[in-house]
């Protein structure tokens, strides 16, 4: 792989906001949502779009190897100060969704952390992980997600092509669950909650849960 993403993956300017996000997010609850969505895990894991590498502390010692892909720059030269001081091994690798490294089966467990909502072909990334996850491995992923409402579901659809220009691709509108089961997936468990990352921004709703490939 090149040493940096290909160049319509980066997003500098929005990357550099992110990383005050996220963290505020952590100091609002999402810190907590982390460690739930990772607990549990063991053997060797996929983590698809690392991003600043905030997930790495959260990670059970059981995990014997940690694989980060994140295809930003600015996101993973952090993320790279992050994994030196993670409880488990950490190889950050570029990459993206569309092409996960490793072969068929090489993953116990996958995890999609606030990076489906970014993914231009939805149903190939979760083919890819399919492919790249062993028989009875696990997908955990924790997204925002489309609201059920009527008038907030459109809404959210309305604002989405702005949004994701502003937001390094991210849709507002996404229906995430939906697709990880038509994808073939067995949802075993799933939370739903209303969220916000920061005081400005209204609540919207979020999915912490795990599938299992077939």
């Amino acid at each position: 792989m090149s040493l940096t993403g290909r160049k319509e993956l980066q997003h500098p300017h929005f990357s550099r906001q992110y990383l005050k996000m996220a963290a505020q997010s952590d100091r609002r609850g999402g810190a907590g949502h982390r460690y739930r969505l990772l607990a549990g895990l063991r053997g060797r894991v996929l983590e698809v779009g690392a991003g600043q590498g905030r997930n790495f502390r959260h990670y059970p010692a059981a995990v014997t190897e940690l694989v980060a892909l994140e295809p930003d720059d600015t996101l993973r030269a952090v993320a790279e100060q992050a994994a030196a001081s993670a409880p488990v091994p950490v190889t950050l690798v570029v990459g993206e969704a569309a092409r996960l490294p490793g072969e068929d089966g090489a993953y116990d467990a996958v995890v999609a952390s606030l990076v489906l909502c970014t993914v231009d072909d939805l149903a190939g990334a979760l083919a890819e992980i399919q492919r790249v996850l062993r028989p009875g491995g696990q997908l955990r992923f924790y997204e925002h997600v489309r609201s059920p409402h009527r008038w907030a579901g459109r809404l959210e659809d309305a604002l989405t092509p702005l949004w994701s220009r502003a937001g390094g691709g991210c849709r507002p509108n996404r229906d995430t669950e939906a697709a990880i089961r038509a994808a073939g997936f067995t949802v075993t468990d799933i939370e739903r909650f209303g969220y916000s990352f920061a005081p400005y921004v209204p609540n919207t709703l979020h999915i912490i849960g795990t599938a299992v490939r077939p």
